[in-house]
């Protein structure tokens, strides 16, 4: 198999971090490679917001008021505790378009680049975590001064993986119908 067949496989979702900060231009670098993804109609339509320790903090704090009003105070604290773990935070969102079509196409176009941006990562020692339920939140669109005219792809968490959890996938012939 080749490299790329390799690091496709060898990729994770990490849930738990190294404390240390990562290198700010190496996501750069990351994402410019990434922006190379398919998307219809060459929209381009993905961006990238960086979220430096104060945003992160102001998005910390507000999951944990959402955790506390849903499931009480100290659900809200172990929450407030893991996210303010994560050592390096962006969120990658794009301008809804009036076609649904459309929107749908600019959806699966980001999701193309995060993907690739996850390879570029993994490929420089460095994990991802994608999580979405925050994002759909008024109040997180306001925290990054964006309005209901950007729908919102994910927040991700990134930095040198603590731990690497195991994985397997079913067989190909589970997921594979093939017609005459």
């Amino acid at each position: 198999m080749t490299v790329l067949t390799d690091l496709i496989r060898s990729r994770r979702t990490i849930h738990t971090f190294l404390p240390d900060p990562p290198d700010v231009e190496v996501l750069k670098q990351a994402i410019e490679v990434a922006c190379w993804a398919p998307n219809h109609k060459l929209t381009e339509p993905w961006r990238f917001h960086l979220l430096g320790p104060k945003k992160a903090a102001e998005i910390v704090q507000l999951n944990a008021d959402l955790i506390t009003a849903k499931k009480g105070a100290a659900a809200g604290e172990e929450k407030r505790q893991r996210w303010s773990e994560m050592p390096g935070w962006f969120v990658v969102s794009f301008r809804r378009d009036p076609d649904p079509f459309r929107e749908e196409e600019d959806y699966a176009a980001c999701c193309c680049a995060v993907q690739n941006l996850s390879l570029i990562l993994w490929e420089q020692g460095l994990g991802l975590k994608w999580t979405t339920g925050i994002v759909q939140q008024p109040a997180f669109l306001q925290l990054l001064d964006l309005d209901a005219s950007h729908r919102v792809v994910g927040l991700f968490w990134y930095g040198k993986p603590a731990t690497v959890p195991a994985q397997s996938r079913r067989p190909v012939t589970e997921v594979i119908q093939e017609w005459a």
